[in-house]
Parts: structure tokens; sequence; C-alpha cells
């Protein structure tokens, strides 16, 4: 048996791995320094390898930025995919409850995420519309979700009647997104859960949602 195809697959999965870690690596970095301010030398010597190199498996410092919220939104996808195929057994209101848990955790646990989120947001809105389609591409499918689920809500009489659910679902992700950059800036004096919790709380037991009288 030729060893070619084994050789060939042995490479493949290095390549396959030192993939992964420049976008781990990247997504770290631009959630500290942001996209402008973070270069190609930046992340090839973050992850100890030659810009040549970084440049092989990413042509562009805006490929590899597309890259890494494609491999983001897969981890959202694999961290909420349970949950969404749990959601028919549940109320609306539950569905919310669990749905603002979830992001609560998830956000808390991989706090990088987020931040990466809410700067790329911010800094491609004026300055690379690539970028920012493909951050809305994202967003906008969460806030699909959270959308449908208080539009359920209205219908089953769960939830107030005079907002906007698109409107609201998308100012909810903000507010999420907002909290990590604002309890980031305020890391020595403000916990991220308490904030968080506050926001939850807000949300499901507050303006939006209400119980039937």
């Amino acid at each position: 048996m030729s060893k070619e195809p084994a050789k060939r697959e042995l490479k493949q999965e290095r390549s396959a791995r030192t993939r992964v870690d420049i976008l781990e690596a990247a997504i770290t970095l631009f959630a500290k320094r942001g996209f402008l301010a973070t270069t190609m030398a930046d992340l090839a010597r973050a992850i100890r390898m030659t810009p040549g190199a970084l440049y092989w498996h990413f042509p562009t410092k805006e490929d590899l930025l597309l890259a890494a919220i494609d491999e983001l939104h897969q981890r959202y996808q694999t961290a909420f995919g349970d949950l969404i195929n749990e959601y028919r057994t549940l109320s609306a209101r539950e569905q919310l409850q669990a749905f603002t848990r979830r992001t609560h955790h998830f956000l808390g646990s991989n706090r990088e995420y987020g931040i990466f989120f809410g700067m790329l947001a911010a800094e491609a809105a004026d300055s690379n519309e690539r970028v920012a389609e493909a951050i809305r591409e994202k967003l906008g499918l969460y806030a699909k979700v959270l959308g449908g689920i208080l539009r359920h809500g209205q219908k089953t009489g769960e939830f107030r009647q005079d907002i906007d659910a698109e409107q609201a679902a998308h100012g909810v992700f903000g507010g999420y997104l907002g909290a990590l950059m604002y309890q980031n800036l305020f890391r020595a004096t403000l916990g991220y859960d308490p904030l968080a919790s506050a926001l939850d709380l807000l949300l499901t037991d507050g303006t939006l949602a209400r119980t039937k009288p």
C-alpha cells in the first residue's frame, strides 16, 4: 500500500490544525485591538509564524477576518443547536428565558467572541462594507431566532403587543454585546454576570415580557 495517501492526509490534518490555531489567535487579537489596528505581522507574531506562512493560509487580512467570523458563527450554532431543537416543547416565555440564559452564559464563558463582534461591528460599519455585511448577516440570523420567539409570545398573549419584535430582537443583541464592551471598560469594579443578569431580568420580566393578567 502506497504511503502517499497517508502522508497527504497527515499534511491536510496539520494544515487544518494550523488554520484553527490562526483563527483562534485572530479572534483574540481582533477582540483586543480591533481590525484596523491589527496587522498581519502582529498576527504572525502571536502564533509564532512567519508572515509568509500566514499569507499562504490567508492572502489578506480581510480574508482572515471573514474566516474568523465564519468560525465564530459555527461555534454559536453548536452552542445553541440543542436549545433551538427543544423550543417546540416550551412556551414562548420559557423559550425566551432559555435563550437569554444561554446567551448570558455563552458570552460570559467566551468573552472574546462577543467583544470580537462588537469591536468589528463598530469599525467595519464605516471602513469595510464586505466585513460589515458579513457581521450583519450573522447577527441578523441570531436576531431572527429571537424575533421569532417574541412574535410567538405575542400570538399566545404571553408578551406585550406594543413592541416591534424584530427591532426588539436587534436591541437585545446590541445590549448583550454592549454589556460586554462596557463591562470590559469597568472590569476592575463591575462584574459581567450581575450586569448580564440585569439585562436578562429586564427582558424576561420587565419591558418586553409580561405574564397574562
